[in-house]
């Protein structure tokens, strides 16, 4: 069983599709705020998880958590 602390506000983002002659690229954007709290890095790759067709699970290199929990320890 997973135990999930929930938070109640949520962000919608429109999903956009560019149709071009051979290929189609859909794009998912953040709000800045869900950027910022989350404290993504520029250029920092990410890996997108299915877990049904109502959930997506973002899932962030192990680097960049090292990175980042070594930021938070900093911070007083």
């Amino acid at each position: 069983m997973h135990l999930v602390k929930t938070l109640d506000m949520g962000y919608q983002t429109k999903i956009q599709l560019i149709k071009r002659a051979k290929s189609e690229q859909w794009y998912v954007n953040f709000p800045a705020s869900v950027a910022q709290a989350i404290e993504f890095q520029k250029g920092e790759v990410v890996e997108w998880i299915i877990d049904d067709h109502q959930r997506l699970v973002l899932c962030r290199d192990e680097k960049y958590l090292k990175e980042l929990k070594k930021k938070l320890r900093k911070k007083p």
